[in-house]
């Protein structure tokens, strides 16, 4: 193997690099894929992207009267010639577009707040560093990943910038021009995750209570094995949830997840998880060898390739015996158990005030 194109002071699981990038563009890495299957024929790639640029000539017909038809052609995988506008239109960010003219533009020529700048100056060479966009800050996915960055906190300065969003903007860059990313971007960000970058984390905490009840339906054995060991679902889940697993999975595995991700929304993320989760400590003998706390979070972090793989992970996400009610029960659920909680506590330090002594 050859060295790399310049020096990287980026921590990776992988120290060597190829002197050639892959299809995807990665020089290294856990994701370069060095032999990418074509499962397809030619005819039916045509067959497919045909279907796809008729359904976008369609859009607003198949959004009110057939969207079965857009998800579950997104569940078989978008063609790769298709996906950027496809991820386009899916995301809504076309609206955005259309009702926001060179707002981008505007956006980039205001200064933005200081510190807010400084954090994305130093996040931004720690994307993707073995892809040929980002190898350098003269490269032009650092400069446009920054702008895009730049851009989203002065469009919504009350979230402003937070670390996870970043590797989310570099992905969506390297499939979508600049504002065009930038507003499905917006869109990932304000609906599909809304209110995850705030400081607290608070809808994060959430979530991680409405996978616990999922894993729970889904794989008993395995939700007991969680709490035996004190297990919480933030030790390992909040990183899948905050970059929308795209510093987790394979590329291709990654393509196909955010093909039904923008169509599907966050329960698709949910879905991933738990059969991450599920797969990795499904067997006996696995939970028998983590006798602890650190044990399992080493498989849960490190999940063995297989589980990751295309079509294993696609293939048993669609078949989780759960319906739309199972999440809509479980956010009622978590809600209420919060609300409980933050009810209580706000009771004891209002007890706690009441029997300060004074002065």
């Amino acid at each position: 193997m050859a060295t790399a194109p310049r020096s990287l002071d980026t921590i990776s699981l992988c120290s060597t690099v190829s002197s050639c990038p892959d299809r995807n563009g990665f020089y290294g890495g856990f994701q370069r894929t060095d032999k990418p299957k074509e499962p397809l024929s030619k005819a039916q790639i045509i067959a497919r992207e045909k279907k796809w640029l008729y359904m976008i000539e369609n859009w607003s017909i198949y959004m009110s009267k057939n969207y079965k038809k857009i998800r579950d052609r997104c569940r078989k995988g978008i063609p790769k010639s298709v996906r950027p506008k496809a991820w386009f239109y899916l995301s809504g960010a076309y609206l955005l577009k259309n009702k926001n003219p060179n707002v981008y533009q505007d956006l980039l020529k205001k200064p933005g707040n200081p510190a807010t700048i400084e954090e994305i100056k130093k996040d931004k060479h720690r994307q993707f560093p073995f892809h040929e966009m980002f190898l350098d800050e003269q490269k032009v996915g650092q400069i446009e990943l920054f702008n895009v960055l730049k851009a989203y906190s002065i469009y919504n300065p009350k979230v402003g910038f937070c670390q996870a969003q970043a590797p989310i903007a570099a992905f969506l860059l390297m499939h979508l021009p600049a504002e065009d990313a930038f507003w499905v971007f917006v869109s990932v960000c304000d609906v599909y995750l809304q209110d995850y970058f705030i400081p607290g984390l608070e809808v994060i905490q959430n979530d991680a209570g409405i996978l616990e009840g999922l894993l729970k339906k889904t794989c008993p054995p395995v939700y007991r094995h969680l709490q035996k060991h004190k297990v919480e679902p933030l030790l390992y889940m909040t990183d899948w949830f905050l970059c929308a697993m795209t510093r987790t999975l394979p590329w291709e595995t990654l393509l196909r997840v955010w093909d039904c991700f923008l169509a599907e929304g966050i329960r698709v993320i949910f879905k991933v998880a738990l059969v991450i989760i599920g797969a990795s400590l499904s067997r006996h003998k696995v939970r028998k060898t983590c006798t602890g706390l650190c044990e399992t979070l080493a498989v849960l972090r490190s999940p063995e390739d297989h589980i990751v793989e295309e079509e294993f992970l696609i293939n048993n996400m669609m078949r989780l015996n759960l319906r739309v009610e199972d999440f809509q029960i479980e956010h009622t659920r978590q809600k209420a158990r919060r609300a409980k909680q933050k009810a209580q506590q706000e009771a004891e330090s209002s007890g706690h005030r009441r029997n300060m002594p004074t002065l």
